[in-house]
C-alpha cells in the first residue's frame, strides 16, 4: 500500500505540473530548454507537496511502532534475567532508508541549481535584444553580475556583523548554516505575505462568485480596465512602428545593419507589417547604431507580447461576460433549458452528459450553493491555518490545531488519516500561496496569463519563485505540526526532509523577537486583506481597483457595460454575415448545369476556369469558414495577426497540430 501511494504521488505531481504548464505556457512556441526547465521546477515543487505527507506518516510510524517498541524491549530486558534471550526489535513494515534521503537530495540540489544559476541566466537571455549568441550571453552575464553582486554585498556585511558580534570563527559549516537561515527567513516572510492575502481572498472570491450580479459587475469593470491596457499597448506599438519606419528608410539592403533590421521587422505580425509598409517614409533620417537597434529589438519583443496578451485576455473576459449575461437571462426562463446567445461548438461527450437541461440546473440553481459551500469550507481551513501559524511556537500546552490532529492520529496508529489530513492542509496552503504567485504582476512584465499567453521570461520567473518558496513553506508546515525539534526544543524523531533540508531557523538578528512579531504580521495582513486596505490605497494612488461603490469604479463598470454591448453587436453582425455566406454558398453549389447543356457549360469553362466554371472552388474557402465553429484563437489571429513570438507555425497549421519549437536558442539567433 505504501509503495503504491508513493508511485501514485510521483505520477500525480508530474501530471499536475504538465497540466499547469500547458495552460499557462505554449509548448509549441517556447523553446524546449525553457519548457523542460520550468516543468522540472514546477514538478519538483509539486513532488514535495505530494511526497512530504508520506514522509511525515513514515516518521510518526517509526516513532510509535518502532521507537516505542524498542523502549519497551529495553525495559523488558532489564527486568528479566541475563540468561533470557530477547529478540531484537523490528518495525512491522520495512522501507528502504535511502529512498527519501536520495529523493530529497535530488529535489533540493536540482531546485537550487535551477533557481540560483540556470533560470536567472535563461531569463536574462530571453529578454536580451542582441542579435547574436555572444551578445545575448554577455547581456545575461551583466544582468546577473549586478543581481548577484548586490546579494554578495549584503551577505558580506551580514557575515562581518556576525563575526564581530558573536566572537566565533566562521568556518564553512557555519557559513552554510547562516546561508540556510537567511534563505529560510526570506522564504518565510514571502510565504506570510502571500498567505496573508490568499487565506482571506480565496474564501471571499468563492463567496462573491456565487453572487451573479456581483460577478457580472466585476466583469464589466475588468472589461473596461483591459480595454485601457489594450489601448496603451497599441499606442506603444505605434511608437515602435514609427521608430521602425525611420530606421527602414535610413537602412537599405546594402547596409551592414540591414539583416538586424529585418530580424525586428519579421517579428511583427502580418497586419502590423502591412501597416508599417503603408507609412510614408521620412525625408532624412540618420542611420541607427547597433546599440539603438538592440534596445528597439528588446522593446519590440516585450510590446508585441503585451499587445497579444491583452487582446487574448480581453476576448476571454468578453466570452465570460456573455456567459454571465446568458445565465441572468436564463434564470428568468420558464422552460429550464439553457439557451446561449452565441452558439459554440461543443464536443460530443459534453453534448451527451451536459445537455441544456443539466446546464440550466447547474448554472442557474446548483452552482451558487456549491460555491457558497466551498467558501465556508475554505474559510474554516483559513481560520485553522491562521490559528496554527499564530500558536505553533507555544510548546505547553500544544495549541496548534494541526499538531494536535497529527499527534492524536499517530497515537491511534491511523496513518492513512495522517497522510490524508497532511495532504489536504499542504495542498490548501500551496494553493493559497501559488494562486497568489500566479496573480503577481510586476510592472506588466512578470505575469502568468492563461490560455498559452505567458511568455518565456514570465514562466522562468514563476519557476524561480516556486523553487525558492517551497522549502520554507514545507519547513513552516513541519513547524505547525511540531515535527521540527528547533521549534519545540525537544529531541524527537524527525522527517527525512528535515534531515536533508535543515530546520526552520531564522537569522539570529531577528530570532529573539520572531515568535512575537511573526503572529502579529499574520493577523495584520489578514485584517488588511479583509478590509481591502491594499486595493483602496492603490485606488487612491491612481491604480484602477474594484472597491465596490466608489465613483471611479462605477464609471468603469458603466464603460465596460457599453463596451460589451458594442462587442456583442459586432459579434452578431459577424455571425449574420457568416450565415448569409453559408446560405449563398449552399444555394450556388446546389445549382449545377446539366451535362446536356454542353455549349453553356463549355462557354463557362472557356471564359474563366479559375473563377466562373467551378463555383465550388470559387466559394469553397468562404463555405469552410462558415462551417467552422467560433474559435477564440482564430478570432485573435484575424483581429491581431499571427503570433508575435518565435514559431514555426504557418497560417494553415493550427495549434492542434504538433509543431517543434525553434531550433535556435530561444528566438532569432
Amino acid at each position: 500500500m505504501y509503495y503504491t501511494l508513493f508511485i501514485i504521488e510521483i505520477i500525480s505531481a508530474l501530471i499536475l505540473a504538465a497540466t499547469l504548464l500547458y495552460r499557462y505556457g505554449d509548448c509549441y512556441r517556447n523553446h524546449i530548454i525553457v519548457t523542460v526547465s520550468v516543468l522540472t521546477a514546477w514538478y519538483f515543487s509539486f513532488l514535495i507537496m505530494f511526497i512530504l505527507p508520506l514522509d511525515i506518516a513514515w516518521t510518526v510510524y517509526r516513532t510509535h511502532q518502532c521507537l516505542n517498541s524498542s523502549t519497551q524491549l529495553v525495559a523488558t530486558t532489564l527486568s528479566l534475567s541475563s540468561t533470557t534471550a530477547v529478540p531484537a526489535p523490528q518495525c512491522p513494515i520495512s522501507w528502504p532508508d535511502e529512498v527519501f534521503p536520495n529523493l530529497w537530495r535530488v529535489v533540493y540540489w536540482t531546485s537550487q541549481c535551477l533557481t540560483w544559476l540556470i533560470m536567472p541566466m535563461m531569463q536574462s537571455y530571453s529578454k536580451a535584444g542582441d542579435f547574436t549568441v555572444k551578445g545575448k550571453l554577455k547581456s545575461a552575464l551583466v544582468d546577473n553580475a549586478i543581481y548577484y553582486g548586490s546579494y554578495l554585498f549584503i551577505c558580506g556585511i551580514l557575515l562581518i556583523y556576525l563575526a564581530f558580534t558573536s566572537g566565533v570563527t566562521l568556518d564553512r559549516f557555519k557559513i552554510k548554516a547562516i546561508a540556510s537561515s537567511a534563505s529560510n527567513t526570506w522564504g518565510l516572510f514571502l510565504l506570510i505575505l502571500l498567505l496573508g492575502y490568499a487565506l482571506v481572498e480565496v474564501p471571499r472570491n468563492l463567496w462573491n462568485n456565487s453572487k451573479k450580479n456581483y460577478t457580472l459587475t466585476y466583469c464589466y469593470f475588468k472589461i473596461a480596465k483591459l480595454s485601457t491596457d489594450k489601448f496603451e499597448a497599441e499606442e506603444t506599438i505605434d511608437d515602435i512602428l514609427e521608430s521602425l519606419n525611420c530606421i527602414t528608410a535610413a537602412v537599405d539592403s546594402g547596409h551592414p545593419l540591414y539583416r538586424h533590421v529585418e530580424t525586428i521587422v519579421q517579428k511583427l505580425p502580418v497586419q502590423l507589417r502591412d501597416k508599417l509598409g503603408s507609412r510614408a517614409p521620412p525625408e532624412r533620417t540618420p542611420p541607427p547604431s547597433l546599440k539603438s537597434l538592440i534596445n528597439l529589438h528588446k522593446k519590440t519583443i516585450k510590446a508585441l507580447h503585451v499587445l497579444q496578451r491583452t487582446e487574448t485576455q480581453y476576448t476571454i473576459m468578453l466570452e465570460r461576460t456573455y456567459h454571465l449575461e446568458d445565465i441572468a437571462a436564463n434564470c428568468r426562463s420558464p422552460d429550464h433549458r439553457f439557451q446561449h446567445t452565441f452558439q459554440m461548438a461543443r464536443p460530443k461527450v459534453q453534448r451527451i452528459f451536459y445537455p441544456p437541461l443539466v446546464e440550466w440546473y447547474w448554472e442557474c440553481f446548483l452552482k451558487q450553493y456549491f460555491l457558497k459551500t466551498m467558501a465556508v469550507v475554505t474559510g474554516i481551513l483559513s481560520i485553522m491555518v491562521v490559528w496554527s501559524e499564530v500558536t505553533f511556537f507555544n510548546k505547553e500546552p500544544v495549541l496548534s490545531i494541526f499538531a494536535n490532529i497529527v499527534s492524536a492520529a499517530g497515537k491511534k496508529f491511523n496513518y492513512i488519516a495522517i497522510v490524508t489530513i497532511s495532504t489536504l492542509i499542504i495542498c490548501y496552503i500551496f494553493y493559497c500561496a501559488y494562486s497568489t504567485v500566479l496573480k503577481i504582476r510586476v510592472l506588466n512584465l512578470y505575469y502568468l496569463a492563461p490560455h498559452h499567453q505567458t511568455n518565456e521570461y514570465s514562466l522562468i520567473f514563476s519557476g524561480m519563485m516556486v523553487c525558492r518558496l517551497t522549502p520554507a513553506m514545507c519547513l513552516n508546515f513541519l513547524g505547525l505540526i511540531h515535527l521540527d525539534s528547533h521549534i519545540i526544543t525537544q529531541r524527537i524523531m524527525e522527517t527525512y526532509y528535515t534531515q536533508i533540508m535543515g530546520h526552520m531557523d531564522v537569522l539570529r538578528i531577528i530570532a529573539e523577537g520572531f515568535n512575537i512579531y511573526f503572529p502579529m504580521l499574520v493577523i495584520l495582513l489578514c485584517l488588511a486583506t479583509y478590509f481591502s486596505l491594499g486595493s483602496r490605497l492603490l485606488s487612491l494612488c491612481g491604480f484602477q481597483q474594484f472597491v465596490g461603490d466608489d465613483e471611479f469604479t462605477t464609471d468603469l463598470v458603466d464603460e465596460g457595460r457599453e463596451l460589451v454591448k458594442r462587442e456583442k453587436r459586432r459579434r452578431q453582425r459577424l455571425e449574420e454575415s457568416t450565415t448569409r455566406r453559408r446560405d449563398y454558398s449552399e444555394r450556388f453549389t446546389a445549382y449545377r448545369p446539366r451535362d446536356t447543356d454542353g455549349a453553356r457549360t463549355g462557354l463557362l469553362h472557356d471564359i474563366g476556369s479559375d473563377h466562373y466554371a467551378s463555383p465550388e472552388r470559387t466559394d469553397i474557402h468562404s463555405y469552410q469558414r462558415a462551417e467552422l465553429p467560433y474559435n477564440r484563437q482564430d478570432d485573435i489571429d484575424r483581429r491581431f495577426g499571427e503570433s508575435t513570438l518565435p514559431t514555426v507555425r504557418t497560417e494553415e497549421r493550427r495549434r492542434d497540430r504538433l509543431t517543434i519549437p525553434p531550433k535556435g536558442l530561444f528566438d532569432d539567433v
